[in-house]
């Protein structure tokens, strides 16, 4: 099915108002879980804890909207939406930022869009031309290289290391959560994918909370950190990302995440008081570039479309 061009580029956007929601979960995790010399908050109590929060919220809109129960065939993938985005990229990542920096973790997330693409590639069967998976492989090592070179400026260094396999596990569990609640937001509503795969996982993730709940002292920051990912980066972020998913593309809108780290570093302008070099805003012009050549590429030439050619689903990528 041929894709809107209103569509497509509303969709555009509200996938980089999803990415810029997502953008500050690093260093608010980090805040939330503190590091291995000082612990916050446990990385077990941030993962069920945010998602108890925005399972809460989630079941207080599904009442007020009187949202209908999902179909016995949208339940397979909003349990995957369960596994990739309320457990496993959020708890594997609380545990990776223990023991590296932000900085470390921003260079192995960056692979995300390209991990993303190629989900949507696979369980959709979205297609797309070379040139788009050209500007997507570009795009991921323009940031990987900005990532390196960013933290070797800050003397952190990089090596990979144990942790890094916890980062690669929750770039793939991400992936794959987005892609599965976006196959069911054409029919669902991307407002209720999230609130049902929150509440989905409330029967456990609250009593777990509350049984997890800090017995010593949290700082203030920490428990900052913990409401943010609870009410942005797991619950209002997918309100805009997984519509944006649908209605742009997944493969398509998927490239916004490369801006990620880009807008995670702005962010920590106001939050950690870090300067705003040129060196960060030419790498950023440089991917936006490889967003925005990647979407024109991805379009078939207007002198090829034909008849044959629409019909085989080779003109555009289908809707999720």
């Amino acid at each position: 099915m041929k894709l809107d061009i209103k569509d497509e580029t509303l969709g555009m956007w509200l996938g980089v108002v999803g990415v810029a929601m997502f953008a500050i979960t690093l260093p608010m995790t980090r805040l939330a879980t503190g590091s291995q010399e000082a612990p916050q908050l446990s990385p077990w109590f941030v993962t069920l804890g945010r998602a108890a929060l925005a399972g809460v919220l989630s079941a207080i809109f599904l009442l007020v909207t009187r949202s209908p129960r999902p179909a016995p065939h949208q339940w397979k993938s909003l349990g995957v939406a369960v596994l990739g985005n309320c457990i496993g990229f959020p708890l594997l990542l609380a545990y990776a930022l223990r023991v590296v920096t932000a900085s470390h973790a921003a260079v192995v997330t960056a692979l995300l869009p390209l991990v993303t693409a190629a989900v949507a590639a696979w369980v959709l069967h979205q297609r797309a031309r070379l040139g788009f998976w050209l500007c997507a492989v570009a795009g991921s090592l323009l940031v990987v290289v900005f990532s390196v070179l960013r933290a070797s400026q800050t003397g952190h260094g990089f090596g990979f290391e144990w942790a890094d396999l916890l980062l690669v596990g929750a770039v793939i569990a991400a992936s794959f959560g987005y892609i599965y609640g976006a196959q069911v937001t054409p029919s669902l509503g991307a407002e209720r994918v999230i609130c049902w795969v929150c509440v989905m996982a409330l029967p456990f993730t609250l009593p777990a909370t509350l049984a997890l709940w800090p017995t010593q002292p949290v700082a203030t920051s920490s428990w900052l950190g913990f409401v943010y990912v609870g009410m942005f980066s797991m619950w209002i972020g997918f309100f805009a990302w997984y519509r944006g998913l649908a209605l742009g593309g997944a493969l398509r809108v998927s490239q916004t995440q490369l801006l990620q780290p880009f807008l995670s570093i702005l962010a920590s302008i106001p939050i950690l008081g870090e300067p705003l070099d040129l060196v960060t805003l030419g790498f950023a012009i440089a991917v936006v570039a490889t967003v925005v050549i990647g979407k024109r590429l991805s379009q078939p030439a207007a002198n090829s479309a034909s008849p044959a050619s629409s019909s085989a689903g080779t003109a555009a990528p289908r809707r999720g």
